[in-house]
Formats: C-alpha cells, sequence, structure tokens
C-alpha cells in the first residue's frame, strides 16, 4: 500500500492493522477556500492529496492500493492547528477546557490499475467529538511545559501526557490518533472485493505480531 502521508501515528495504526507501507507524502496547498467547512476541508484535502500521488507514481504498488488521509480539529466554525509558540498553546487549551471539540479525518483510499490509473476509490470523513476537562491554570502550564502540544494540531496529543486532559472520546478513538482505521479496512475491502474479508486478515497478522 501507497500511503500519501508522513504521520508516523498513520502508518503505525496502518502497519499494527497488517499493511505493508510505502511512505509517498504529498505536497498540496492546504490553504482552506473561503466558506468551506472544516469537514468539508478535510475530505477535499485528502482527495487532493491522493490524485496528487496517483498522478505522480509510474506504476501501482503490489495490492493496488493508495490510501490519503488530513485531519483537523475544530471547534463552531474555528479550525485549531499547530500553536505558534508556547503562549498560543496556552491559550488554545484553554479555550478547550472544559468543552467539547471535534476531530474529523477525510479519507481518499484508490485502487489502482498496474499502470496506476484509477480503477476505484473510496472517500469518506469520520469525525469523533472529544471533551475536555476543566484545566487548572496549573495544569495548563506543566503540560506546555512539557513541550507535547507544539507540534500538535489543537495542542494536544492524545497518544501521550495530553490524554490525562481528556475526559470523554465519542466515537472512533483511533480517528482522534489521526486515522479512522476500523472504518477504512472495511472500505478497503469494498475496493478489493473478490468476498476478501480483509478485517479478519488484518486480525490475523496483527495478532501474530502482538
Amino acid at each position: 500500500m501507497i500511503l500519501a502521508s508522513q504521520s508516523p501515528r498513520r502508518r503505525e495504526l496502518l502497519g499494527d492493522a497488517g499493511f505493508e507501507l510505502e511512505v509517498v507524502p504529498a505536497d498540496i496547498d492546504e490553504t482552506r477556500q473561503d466558506g468551506e467547512s472544516p469537514v468539508d476541508l478535510v475530505g477535499r484535502l485528502a482527495a487532493e492529496k491522493a490524485e496528487s500521488v496517483r498522478a505522480a507514481l509510474e506504476h501501482a504498488p503490489a495490492d493496488g492500493l493508495l490510501v490519503a488521509a488530513d485531519t483537523i480539529v475544530w471547534m463552531g466554525d474555528e479550525a485549531l492547528g499547530k500553536p505558534a509558540d508556547a503562549a498560543d498553546a496556552a491559550a488554545m487549551l484553554h479555550e478547550l477546557s472544559g468543552r467539547t471539540h471535534h476531530v474529523s479525518t477525510g479519507v481518499c483510499a484508490m485502487l489502482l490499475a498496474p499502470d496506476g490509473s484509477l480503477e476505484r476509490e473510496a472517500r469518506f470523513v469520520e469525525t469523533s467529538d472529544v471533551t475536555f476537562w476543566e484545566l487548572t491554570d496549573e495544569q495548563v502550564d506543566a503540560y506546555v511545559a512539557c513541550g507535547e502540544p507544539l507540534d500538535k494540531a489543537g495542542a494536544y496529543g492524545i497518544q501521550g501526557t495530553g490524554r490525562l486532559l481528556v475526559r470523554e472520546v465519542r466515537g472512533d478513538y483511533s480517528n482522534v490518533v489521526g486515522l479512522p482505521v476500523a472504518r477504512l479496512v472495511r472500505e478497503l475491502g469494498k475496493l478489493v472485493g473478490g468476498g476478501r474479508d480483509l478485517v479478519v486478515q488484518s486480525i490475523r497478522i496483527g495478532g501474530a505480531h502482538a
């Protein structure tokens, strides 16, 4: 499978699901368009990343699969990117404190012919709701000082110590990490067809590696 993303978390999730990956990052303009909702934005960016990588290929991967994804943290109509500095991270965390925000991941999965042309594709956006505990100034300062928020969208990482800030996740937890892998595996199974159950295949491979 070709993964059009440099995200180590996406690589880990797909590797755990039994996929052998070739990472080919996409280089596109990710500017949000006027009037574009956060959900529409990640759906569009995932599709553009996939097509950008597909168009540059000389031949398809052995399994014919290409996957691209884009994740956004948002609240209301505001997209919460990576903080500019420690002060920006602290402000973002205070904004999230005691409130529910959303994490949406757009996914575009392609099945390619041997020459790299598109046979079929699946597109979807998965959204999870994340509720923070009420955070004290001391908690925010301690988390910012650890350095983890500075390279994370929304100024927190749920896989690290940022999990101590999260009261509840409604929806797919792996989506908050960066890729709704359970839904993706099912969509890939539909693309591949032929009666193959990729969920069973992934469970067997993942279990063998556990």
